[in-house]
């Protein structure tokens, strides 16, 4: 039986530009490497972010992977500590945490407090822990701005309306407030809490001497997408007699990978950005699939430039995906019995600078897959393609069958 392997493109789809004659980011790259799957297989869309759930990397990848964030959907926060191996209480709260720059008058600036490194953020957030924590609350590092924070405790709701950072920049804080989502005594509270540590944050980091003479200075904490502890379905329950393996440089993917019981690959030089490893990434995958059924090779560079509003850095992020990521795996597995699928988790349309609902395009090809008209990959082609409109657990039931059970239905 075939393997599989989906090559996904963090926030690759787009909408036509100007500057580009008309075409789509993706349209205008030469990807020689993903329009080859598209001509020798099928062509499609998928509907990665439906109503009713946030426009978030999560619910997208999640629903890539078949696992139904309309109905499992926990919340960034609880994912990302899952990755980092954070054991959550039963009352614990968990909240994705970025460092941001906030203006002197208010205005979001930039999400992810100019893309700061690992070491000033880690120093950061230990500083934060050290001023700050307690048995109410514990700050933790990730990856760059990815941060987490956790309530602890049951006077502490999950129900709290946030704002996502990526999606706010240019906003005035006063727009972004945390609203409570019931009445509760609980929520109340959080809310309170979360603003006067909001406050009090920020004096502490305005006085931090690693924040001196930065162009985009970590200003403020923004937690956002809380929950508590995730219980997904694992991919062996879902899939019995199949492994699965997940390479990422961003702990919500290698968290949702935990969530499910799937292997974690890690590379080392992986950044989440355009100085990557790509190499690494491939060269990881290419030994995965060798031991496993199912590989997810995930790229976030494309996303963080798209967020920038950045179109060059997003142009050079999708050539290095096509030349650095899909080729290296096409050529290596050559004839091999390998189904290929290649997809966005979601469009960033650079002019906008955040996630939109539109359904991304998909090719895939391999055994068993037809032959459809479609030459290219790109958001125009894609529509006209045999695979139509997927939701749901349509691209995972073309990868590897129908599963033993579907959480969602």
């Amino acid at each position: 039986m075939a393997k599989a392997l989906i090559f996904l493109a963090d926030g690759m789809a787009d909408l036509p530009l100007s500057e580009l004659g008309g075409q789509t980011p993706l349209e205008a790259v030469a990807t020689p490497a993903m329009d080859s799957i598209a001509a020798r297989g099928s062509s499609g869309t998928f509907l990665t972010l439906p109503p009713g759930v946030p426009t978030s990397s999560d619910v997208a990848n999640m629903s890539v992977l078949g696992l139904y964030p309309e109905a499992n959907y926990p919340g960034r926060g609880p994912i990302e500590a899952v990755s980092q191996g954070i054991q959550l209480a039963d009352h614990d709260v968990a909240w994705r945490c970025n460092l941001v720059t906030i203006s002197p008058d208010g205005i979001m600036t930039d999400y992810s407090a100019g893309h700061i490194d690992d070491h000033d953020s880690k120093q950061l957030m230990a500083a934060l822990q050290a001023e700050f924590g307690s048995s109410e609350l514990t700050f933790y590092p990730g990856v760059s701005y990815r941060n987490l924070l956790i309530l602890h405790g049951a006077e502490f709701s999950a129900n709290i309306g946030y704002r996502k950072p990526d999606s706010s920049q240019g906003r005035h804080i006063d727009e972004l407030a945390w609203t409570p989502l019931d009445r509760s005594i609980e929520t109340a509270h959080t809310v309170k809490f979360l603003n006067e540590l909001f406050r009090a944050t920020a004096e502490f980091l305005a006085k931090h001497p690693l924040n001196a003479g930065r162009t985009a200075p970590a200003t403020h904490i923004w937690p956002w997408s809380p929950g508590r502890r995730p219980r997904l379905k694992a991919f062996s329950e879902r899939y019995p007699g199949k492994t699965g393996a997940v390479i990422s440089a961003v702990d919500v993917i290698r968290g949702l990978a935990k969530c499910t019981d799937m292997e974690v690959i890690a590379v080392p030089g992986v950044t989440g950005y355009i100085d990557t490893n790509y190499a690494g990434k491939a060269a990881a995958a290419i030994a995965a699939l060798k031991t496993h059924d199912f590989v997810y090779l995930h790229v976030e560079a494309i996303d963080e430039c798209s967020h920038e509003g950045n179109l060059e850095l997003k142009l050079r992020a999708i050539a290095d995906f096509d030349a650095k990521i899909v080729a290296p795996l096409l050529k290596a597995f050559e004839g091999e019995a390998v189904i290929f699928a290649v997809l966005p988790d979601h469009p960033v349309p650079v002019e906008l600078r955040r996630h939109t609902r539109t359904p991304v395009p998909v090719a895939v090809c391999g055994p068993g897959i037809e032959c459809d008209e479609i030459g290219v990959f790109s958001e125009t082609a894609a529509p006209q393609g045999k695979l139509g409109f997927m939701k749901g657990d349509d691209l995972m039931r073309i990868l590897l069958g129908k599963p033993a059970e579907i959480s969602g239905q």
